[in-house]
């Protein structure tokens, strides 16, 4: 055990976080965030590493209804879109799932990307232009954890048009809306990813997406196979 890993119940709490996280469409509650609870999800989100140390990101913070309801309009013409790439049962199934929930969550949340900041040449960003967006995503990440370690969810709305996104909300031409998230308490945290429930789709085996040196090449490694089937065995339980 290294000298700089967290206590036991600390490092327990990060794990939890990361398995207990959900995308939530349909549990929020009215209930107001506390203002200081809002700020250290924030914070959290400020805290994510980027590329060249380019913090990238910004957050606009949403509570105005007039603006949740032009954004929801989006989402309603994007999704009617969406649903017609599906047929038969799956397109039943489709119109059935509640893929957001702009309007019932108090507080909604764009974390945008300034792809100019830091000018030209930016460090780390010379041949993955698209780092940035990778670091604004990063940004989401710490802030869905710290939001799941509150007892707050959220959810991703990405079925709206990121062009007229960026119109509603003013935004320049050079700042792209990477997340539109619905944050708020709820009723309850899924057991099971939402999606998975409703036989969307099923989680898939993680030794079906491991290779070993190179792309297709079986992994070699017996002792991590093994801590891998134990370690997997015990999160079924």
């Amino acid at each position: 055990m290294s000298d700089h890993a967290f206590p036991d119940a600390q490092r327990e709490g990060l794990y939890r976080a990361i398995h207990e996280r959900r995308d939530v469409r349909s549990q929020f509650l009215p209930d107001p965030i506390a203002p200081d609870v809002l700020a250290r999800l924030l914070l959290a989100a400020h805290h994510a590493p980027s590329v060249g140390f380019m913090q990238p990101w910004d957050f606009i913070v949403i509570d105005r209804p007039q603006t949740k309801q032009a954004v929801k309009a989006l989402y309603d013409r994007a999704n009617a879109d969406a649903a017609g790439n599906y047929e038969a049962d799956r397109a039943a199934l489709y119109r059935r799932l509640k893929l957001e929930g702009i309007v019932e969550s108090p507080i909604n949340l764009c974390i945008t990307c300034d792809r100019t900041r830091g000018g030209p040449h930016v460090l780390g960003r010379n041949t993955m232009l698209d780092a940035d967006l990778f670091s604004t995503c990063l940004a989401v990440q710490n802030l869905w954890l710290a939001a799941r370690a509150e007892g707050i969810g959220v959810g991703w709305v990405s079925i709206v048009d990121a062009a007229e996104l960026a119109g509603v909300l003013g935004l320049p031409t050079h700042v792209v809306p990477l997340a539109y998230l619905c944050l708020g308490y709820v009723s309850e945290f899924l057991p099971r990813p939402e999606l998975e429930t409703a036989g969307w789709r099923a989680r898939l085996p993680l030794d079906d997406l491991l290779h070993g040196n190179q792309w297709g090449e079986p992994l070699q490694d017996d002792s991590l196979l093994s801590a891998l089937r134990d370690i997997t065995a015990d999160a079924t339980r």
